[in-house]
């Protein structure tokens, strides 16, 4: 079982996806569908083992978002020992977000 992990700084963001598998779900507090999106993925994060998850919000983290080209919001990606693995744009149901993850 893992908790969101609130990023707010580049250095914190990079130390965390460094080791093993990280979902990272880019959001903003004044996006719809983030909302939307934000309790399905808690859910996940609760019944997911060997997984790290962030909550990084684009507007308090930046540099990280235009690191990553996240141009659009919400959007999940996922990172083994550093290395981004996939990305997706957009809201996704249940069904997508657990199979995202596999």
């Amino acid at each position: 079982m893992a908790e969101m992990i609130k990023v707010s700084t580049k250095e914190e963001f990079d130390k965390i996806i460094s080791e093993g598998k990280t979902f990272v779900d880019f959001n903003a507090t004044w996006c719809g569908p983030c909302k939307m999106q934000m309790p399905l993925v808690h859910m996940l994060a609760q019944k997911t083992e060997g997984v790290k998850f962030i909550d990084l919000d684009v507007d308090l983290v930046s540099e990280v978002a235009q690191e990553y080209q996240v141009m659009s919001i919400p959007t999940l990606m996922l990172f083994e020992d550093g290395k981004e693995t996939k990305k997706n744009v957009g809201f996704m149901d249940p069904t997508k977000l657990e199979n995202f993850i596999k």
